[in-house]
């Protein structure tokens, strides 16, 4: 059975909802007398505890064999955007853009999509809308990266959602990173943009579930 590994910034979070959770346990246990009452809140409160623990694990995946010019989802989610759109922060022109809804049960981690050297970083403070409504690309906390290559260069943002407070990214000017390996996590519900060249094979659609560092997103020329 393989080990179980959790998101190495997430440990205090798990801590602190567990604490919680005892805390609320003691009360429940003090304060309902019914067994009928307590029985089903305590059920709650430990299939809680556990749930926190589960989505902040980092699943290991079997990453598919490519060169550079592979490109694989940042993030577990549903696919709810492919089109042509102009990016205004990097590339300042139109791109593909394949958007990533992750909701709150979706695993948070997220895993870098192409092989190459991070060339852009920036982060956004901002507001909190629904991670699925289109400007909440833009007005949300979201992190910016562009990860180039000899086969061109990828742009995704990390954007937090209503319930996301929390955005964790391991991206850093001139860092060397891998396709498949964790780039970073975000925090309850969120969502992923991605824009890729206009030349690019784009090989997901609407509505499609994407697996992080498994499924294939686009292969670049």
């Amino acid at each position: 059975m393989k080990k179980i590994v959790i998101d190495k910034d997430s440990k205090g979070t798990i801590a602190t909802y567990w604490a919680v959770s005892l805390v609320l346990v003691i009360l429940a246990v003090w304060l309902i007398k019914p067994l009928w009452v307590l029985i089903p809140v305590l059920v709650f409160l430990c299939v809680f505890a556990f749930f926190v623990f589960w989505f902040h694990r980092v699943p290991d995946r079997e990453i598919p064999e490519g060169d550079e010019t592979l490109v694989t989802s940042v993030a577990d989610g549903k696919v709810v955007i492919v089109e042509r759109a102009y990016e205004g922060e990097y590339f300042k022109e139109d791109r593909i853009q394949v958007s990533i809804y992750m909701n709150f049960f979706d695993v948070h981690t997220n895993f870098w999509p192409m092989t190459g050297k991070i060339s852009y970083y920036k982060y956004h403070p901002g507001k909190y809308l629904l991670a699925f409504l289109p400007k909440s690309s833009e007005k949300n906390e979201h992190s910016s990266t562009t990860i180039r290559n000899s086969h061109g260069e990828v742009f995704f943002k990390q954007i937090a959602g209503t319930f996301a407070r929390r955005i964790v990214c391991y991206s850093k000017e001139g860092l060397e990173v891998e396709r498949g390996k964790q780039c970073g996590i975000i925090k309850f519900g969120s969502r992923i943009d991605m824009f890729l060249p206009l030349d690019a094979e784009i090989l997901v659609k609407e509505g499609e579930l994407t697996v992080a560092s498994v499924t294939k997103i686009a292969r670049l020329k």
